[in-house]
């Protein structure tokens, strides 16, 4: 196991630390303190020493003590400086205290490790915060793995609480997802941040890795609180581009479109689902070639057509290929099943799944434990409606499908996909229709953000308030009957049309 890889090690160039350091004294014009929790080989210190000079104390520290001898040296060179620099554990350290006895205002910059708390779990690495849901995600969501963190936000987080209302500022790379979740994090929580923006980096020229990354800039002890960041395309305040911020306890991406249209943000009328989730896609996924089905293991493979539903996934519905080529392997009609039937209902599946059974048993998420052998998720009656109106969750055009059956039986959805259940092709036709206006599109669009990993959520998806959405479009006599549809399964149905 590589040490770099444990320690989310991407070091700062020389030249990117100057330019963020020259965005800074910009701004911060006393500085009393700077400080770079996660040195490395101090290329932030450097960098803040030869542009702040000699008046504020410098800190570094670092868990590598050979990165510490070099932060330590760089700094040497510069000339007479009030610093230090120390080995020291992040994790171990007690930050309120420390930053107590610091002059302000104080300046924390640096990098912190760009590894996630899984991924840190894979290589069994032990560079980790003790186990804490600091999220506060509920049980399930933080099975299925919103729990998952940047180490670098659990960092910059703990930096800001430690901060609390003490005046200085903290600009930190990262990626600008994890950026992103800090700020609302501190917003939820009442940080009382100040003036706070994103500037986007190149992060394959400057770290030879492909993925969206910025430096994360925000103030504390500013006296006001401020529930929004402006990204700025660059190192500089030149060229902004977009306002994010909270409402509702919630990101917009777009605040001014969102300020627009923010009377489509309403009630759950149609409750959007998420498509089935087997975690096995070799061994429950099949295609057919000259007649035979044939599973991901390149395996031909002989089983009852009763446990087998076409397929589309993500993919399929952003290229709008829409007849399915997949079948899946279904096992349960609800979450909790038993699944035994199977083996008298339909030996050959039953037999397959046994067959199987070493790569279904090994499935990792906690989901499937203490529940029947060779169980799914994600799946109930919705997932056997007669049509859906159905988006992909991966892809950043905001197209909505309408979808319907296939070979006398209802088109299932992966996991990655997510869908309104309803009764007919028509009524998913309108619902598709009414979802891909300019207006749901600009709304919709005003929530996302096109660099996440999953840009469209059920969380952003449910906040369409469809009934606002008909009004807005003049279809609203035209919706009573499929609002009151027998597939419509909110809580908030009995206020249609009140």
């Amino acid at each position: 196991m590589s040490l770099k890889k444990e320690y989310g090690d991407f070091q700062t160039p020389m030249s990117l630390a100057r330019r963020v350091v020259a965005l800074l004294k910009q701004n911060e014009t006393e500085i009393g303190t700077i400080l770079e929790p996660t040195c490395g080989v101090g290329a932030f210190l450097q960098a803040a020493a030869e542009d702040f000079g000699r008046s504020p104390h410098y800190w570094g520290f670092d868990v590598n003590p050979d990165y510490v001898e070099a932060a330590s040296s760089a700094l040497a060179r510069i000339g007479p400086l009030r610093a230090s620099v120390q080995q020291l554990d992040f994790f171990k350290m007690n930050w309120e205290q420390f930053l107590s006895k610091q002059p302000g205002p104080v300046l924390i910059i640096g990098n912190p490790p760009w590894i996630t708390n899984a991924a840190m779990g894979v290589i069994k690495g032990g560079n980790l915060p003790a186990k804490s849901n600091f999220q506060g995600h509920s049980g399930l969501d933080a099975k299925t793995g919103k729990a998952n963190f940047d180490i670098s936000e659990w960092m910059i987080v703990r930096l800001l609480r430690a901060m609390g209302r003490r005046k200085g500022a903290i600009a930190v790379l990262c990626k600008t997802a994890t950026a992103r979740k800090v700020l609302r994090y501190a917003w939820v929580n009442a940080f009382a941040l100040g003036p706070s923006s994103l500037h986007l980096i190149d992060a394959t020229a400057e770290f030879g890795v492909s993925v969206d990354a910025c430096l994360l800039y925000t103030h504390t002890g500013t006296g006001s609180a401020e529930a929004q960041a402006t990204v700025f395309s660059s190192l500089s305040f030149d060229q902004p581009l977009k306002t994010f911020g909270l409402s509702n306890g919630e990101l917009v991406s777009d605040l001014d479109t969102y300020r627009q249209l923010r009377d489509l943000d309403g009630k759950e009328y149609r409750k959007w689902r998420s498509g089935v989730k087997h975690d096995a896609a070799q061994v429950m996924e099949f295609t057919r070639a000259n007649g035979h089905l044939v599973n991901g293991l390149g395996e031909r493979c002989q089983l009852e057509d009763d446990y087998l539903f076409p397929l589309l996934k993500s993919s399929d519905l952003a290229n709008r290929r829409l007849r399915p080529t997949r079948f899946v392997l279904i096992t349960q009609r609800r979450v909790g099943d038993p699944t035994e039937s199977i083996r008298k209902l339909a030996p050959k599946t039953w037999r397959y799944l046994l067959d199987h059974a070493d790569q279904l048993d090994r499935r990792g998420s906690s989901i499937y434990a203490n529940r029947a052998r060779f169980s799914i998720f994600g799946v109930g009656d919705y997932s056997f409606s007669a049509a859906k109106v159905a988006i992909s969750g991966l892809y950043k055009n905001l197209q909505f499908q309408a979808v319907g059956s296939a070979s006398g039986k209802p088109i299932v959805l992966d996991d990655t996909c997510y869908f309104l259940p309803c009764n007919s092709k028509q009524e998913a036709e309108f619902f598709a229709d009414l979802l891909n206006s300019e207006t749901a599109r600009r709304f919709i669009s005003a929530l996302v953000f096109a660099d996440a990993k999953r840009p469209v959520t059920v969380d952003i998806l449910k906040r369409v308030d469809l009934k606002k959405l008909a009004e807005r479009a003049g279809w609203e006599t035209a919706t009573i009957e499929y609002y009151y549809s027998p597939s419509v399964d909110s809580k908030e149905q009995g206020l249609l049309f009140a």
